[in-house]
């Protein structure tokens, strides 16, 4: 979107253990990264903290950057840039800050803050797998063009993102969120809970009877590919559940968005083990009141990291359908389809993109 772009963005990594600043141009980040303690269980120290890490990097420029852009944990009045309400990892936030009003005033630059499922969405949208889907499309001889993706994050939970018609959906209330859906295997709780690092680690622990060990999401997938003692059955199964309940939540999400779905964080390191039943729920069937059997999905869904199917979905059914009356044809494919992909740049990659992008569209859009 802005890949050949010379303006500068200062971008920011919150986190509740460190903050991670740095600056974009062109989509590349142009100096080596900041790094300094979030101090997020005391509010002056962290906003002191902030000031002073942003402060570092405009010394550090040439230029001064047009605008400051970042992801920070919700819930927030994110068009306002105020934080507040229940955060687990900025405690000394939950009574409301106007962090961005106060870096605007302290830096003289615009300043967007947004959720991190929202930018990781924008920027897999804009610089990400989207564009590289549709060139693969043309490469191929295809011609339909897709504008709506849902970014989904699979880390400590369960984070979305919705870009419809290039346009990054924010809601009107800065909450397009993902992680209370119901469990499709445990009705009464939420899906975060079955679709999350603490999801595997639990439920490794629940199949094998090992409760003794600490570990790690990468440890069960080692144990999984026989590279670590445990149980291997056991460790698969952990995935395949995540799976099971991860498709389920896609399903919703494409059947309300009608979108491509690219999936980033560190989990995805797994999906060989996690794909096959998320795939399988998604495709899968539900009954009518009457009886009859039909598709949970109205479209045919797609591995398009799988080369054979890429190949069918650019395809289609695509087929010359004559006009009545007259002697002309018109190009018509019945078969509605969508996919599924694996980020290529990574999730942190992408939501820098991501913030990167929404604060030049933002500016150019005045």
């Amino acid at each position: 979107m802005y890949r050949f772009d010379n303006r500068i963005v200062a971008t920011l990594d919150a986190g509740g253990t460190n903050l991670v600043f740095g600056a974009m141009k062109g989509c590349e980040f142009i100096v080596d990264p900041i790094t300094l303690p979030s101090n997020a269980t005391d509010l002056d120290l962290c906003l002191k903290t902030i000031v002073d890490g942003f402060t570092r990097i405009f010394k550090l420029l040439e230029e001064k950057p047009i605008a400051i852009s970042f992801a920070f944990p919700g819930p927030a009045d994110y068009p306002s840039g105020i934080i507040g309400g229940f955060l687990m990892n900025f405690p000394s936030f939950r009574n409301g800050v106007a962090l961005g009003p106060m870096l605007e005033a302290k830096f003289g630059v615009p300043v967007y803050i947004n959720n991190d499922g929202d930018l990781y969405a924008f920027g897999e949208a804009t610089g990400g797998i989207l564009p590289q889907i549709n060139k693969r499309i043309s490469d191929l001889g295809g011609k339909k063009v897709y504008k709506n993706l849902i970014g989904f994050t699979f880390g400590t939970g369960l984070g979305i993102g919705q870009v419809i018609n290039g346009q990054l959906n924010r809601g009107d209330n800065s909450c397009v969120e993902a992680f209370c859906l119901r469990n499709k295997l445990k009705p009464n709780i939420i899906a975060e809970d079955g679709v999350s690092i603490r999801a595997v680690v639990r439920e490794y622990r629940l199949l094998s009877h090992d409760a003794d060990r600490e570990l790690t999401p990468y440890d069960i997938f080692l144990i999984a590919e026989g590279e670590k003692e445990g149980n291997a059955e056991a460790a698969k199964q952990s995935f395949a559940k995540f799976g099971e309940i991860a498709g389920d939540v896609f399903a919703t999400a494409v059947l309300l968005s009608d979108a491509l779905i690219a999936v980033g964080g560190g989990l995805t390191g797994a999906m060989k083990y996690i794909l096959p039943s998320l795939l399988a729920e998604m495709r899968s069937t539900i009954n009518t009141v009457a009886g009859d059997e039909i598709k949970r999905l109205p479209v045919r869904v797609f591995n398009l990291d799988d080369e054979g199917e890429f190949a069918t979905f650019v395809v289609g059914d695509s087929r010359e359908l004559p006009i009545p009356g007259t002697d002309r044809t018109i190009s018509y494919d019945p078969m509605k389809r969508t996919g599924v992909a694996v980020t290529k740049i990574g999730a942190s990659k992408a939501i820098s993109i991501g913030a990167y992008n929404f604060a030049l569209s933002q500016i150019d859009a005045k």
